[in-house]
């Protein structure tokens, strides 16, 4: 069958963030850690800001969206809160910070400050108390809530433990961040993209077929239990607030790309056809046509090996 493991490479260099942006985006993040320090020193100084980047920079699996655009999420973390302020005052005090850096007002968020640049980038800003010394997790600030005790720096350890040396996860994820990106209308996030493929981790030699195995392993285990759970501190569901329209609109899509994609791997011999299949899930731009030319049968194996050689990252939990 059509072997479409080059398109999926060619596919996953599509999707990187340019040097460009990624060197506009790094200076955006130290002007805005200056303004921070600044801000503090001057208006709070018994606060001392400190930085760690985090999220898809991290893990990188960071994608360019269908609008070209990318973002990049950079934690403040303060060692103690003598004034006793909320989370909602000290996000207030970091949105006064940034504010005037770019044209557009930043946005205050649930749990973070969103500064957007032109250049077609954002920078997230969460907030978090944490002293190494005497907390075993930091605590983020949540805008009309009490602090919530969660720990990026847990995940990315976790992630990096999971990941296999040839980088198959990070592009499984980038592609599954993609999909979610096309179809749009509320599918999940990135994050739970991640933890999905973590969960379902299926390694072999072509990443067409490791995408197809990981679709169906979601899909199955989703069917018996709709949850997503963080393999980390909080260990919190990330479908918690699915309501079923919702749920049902994912499974939909998933669904429907399972079916391409058995189609692709399975039955489809010309590329160029196989191609269209994924283009159906990830659409045109990023996702490269094949050749309009057939191919022998290749070792894509058979919906009943999913069972038995998925490498699932933690039995019967998502």
């Amino acid at each position: 069958m059509a072997n479409c493991d080059s398109l999926f490479r060619e596919f996953n260099g599509n999707l990187q963030v340019p040097k460009t942006k990624r060197t506009a985006m790094t200076t955006s993040k130290m002007n805005l850690r200056k303004m921070i320090k600044d801000h503090f020193s001057s208006n709070h100084p018994a606060y001392s800001p400190t930085f760690w980047t985090q999220g898809s920079s991290k893990t990188k699996n960071m994608i360019r969206t269908k609008d070209d655009t990318c973002d990049l999420d950079d934690g403040i973390y303060f060692k103690d809160n003598p004034d006793k302020v909320t989370g909602t005052t000290l996000q207030r005090w970091v949105k006064e910070a940034v504010d005037g850096i770019t044209a557009a007002t930043p946005s205050h968020r649930k749990k973070c400050i969103t500064v957007d640049f032109r250049a077609g980038y954002n920078i997230d800003l969460p907030i978090f108390l944490f002293d190494e010394a005497t907390d075993k997790h930091p605590r983020l600030a949540v805008k009309d809530e009490d602090f919530k005790t969660d720990d990026p720096k847990e995940f990315i350890t976790e992630f990096n433990r999971v990941k296999d040396a040839g980088g198959q996860l990070i592009r499984i994820t980038r592609y599954l961040k993609s999909w979610c990106d096309y179809r749009r209308h509320e599918m999940p996030r990135g994050l739970a993209m991640t933890v999905l493929a973590m969960n379902h981790t299926y390694e072999n030699d072509r990443d067409d077929v490791a995408l197809k195995y990981i679709l169906i392993s979601i899909e199955s285990e989703l069917k018996r239990e709709f949850k997503c759970i963080m393999p980390t501190t909080p260990n919190d569901d990330l479908f918690e607030n699915y309501d079923p329209e919702k749920k049902r609109n994912f499974m939909n899509h998933l669904a429907s790309f399972i079916e391409d994609a058995k189609q692709a791997v399975d039955s489809e011999k010309n590329e160029l056809k196989a191609s269209r299949l994924w283009q159906k899930n990830f659409g045109r731009i990023y996702f490269p046509n094949g050749e309009d030319k057939d191919e022998e049968e290749t070792r894509a194996g058979s919906l009943n090996n999913v069972i038995g050689n998925a490498k699932p990252y933690r039995s019967g939990q998502l």
